[in-house]
């Protein structure tokens, strides 16, 4: 069973920023970032990367780009779904907010599952986004257990549609009456845990995803990118 790492650099900023007009970044006060020891101690104790043997992974430029590389991983066979995914974000990205979580429950559940992987369409008719990229993963079918890690300013803004407390489940009335030709949608184990406090992840990671999301990143945490890409064996 495979896990991977989902990370914004978001997570690692003091206060809730964004999202900024779109070629603009939030402003924040020059100390909001944390300090390169505290998350070299992050990554190392909490999620037991290493920089003398680096994690496959890719730094992308807004979030749903993890889409893309899962996509590319699953083609070449290196990755199977269903996977696990740890998401460390000070959002869910599950579908709150515009464009919200209708259009994957409504429609993308709609389509056989061998079908619903159609990422370029989703984003040329402004359906996909960094705000709900995940949803769209579990839509897939490709994970199969979620864990995030919130922080206390975090918005763990799961959308009440699909929320069910230690499990989340994709489901509506279009999705039940295909569910002879689709098969059930899965109940997929999910929980929640305040990434700030000391905790211990019981996982080694085979793929980590790295998320710069410019326009809920203050500039002043820009460092924290050339420090976690030391983590990283580039694919």
């Amino acid at each position: 069973m495979a896990w991977v790492l989902d990370l914004d650099l978001d997570f690692f900023v003091r206060g809730l920023y964004g999202p900024a007009p779109l070629g603009q970044r939030p402003e924040a006060p020059a100390d909001a970032a944390w300090e390169e020891t505290r998350f070299r101690a992050f990554l190392q104790g909490t999620l037991g990367l290493k920089r003398e043997a680096p994690t496959p992974g890719r730094l992308v430029e807004t979030h749903d780009g993890a889409l893309w590389l899962w996509r590319e991983l699953l083609e070449q066979g290196r990755l199977r779904a269903p996977f696990s995914v740890v998401h460390v974000d000070a959002h869910s990205d599950l579908g709150i907010g515009r464009p919200g979580p209708a259009f994957v429950l409504e429609q993308v559940l709609a389509r056989l599952p061998g079908a619903r992987v159609a990422l370029e369409s989703y984003q040329r008719d402004l359906r996909l986004d960094e705000a709900n990229y995940l949803l769209f993963a579990l839509a897939f079918r490709w994970v199969d257990r979620l864990l995030c890690l919130h922080s206390p300013d975090s918005q763990m803004d799961v959308p009440r549609e699909i929320d069910r407390g230690n499990a989340l489940h994709l489901s509506s009335a279009l999705s039940r009456m295909l569910e002879r030709r689709n098969g059930p949608e899965p109940d997929i184990p999910f929980a929640r845990l305040n990434g700030w406090q000391p905790i211990e992840l019981p996982m080694r990671f085979d793929y980590v995803v790295v998320a710069h999301s410019p326009r809920y990143l203050p500039a002043c945490a820009d460092g924290l990118l050339d420090i976690v890409a030391e983590y990283l064996r580039p694919i």
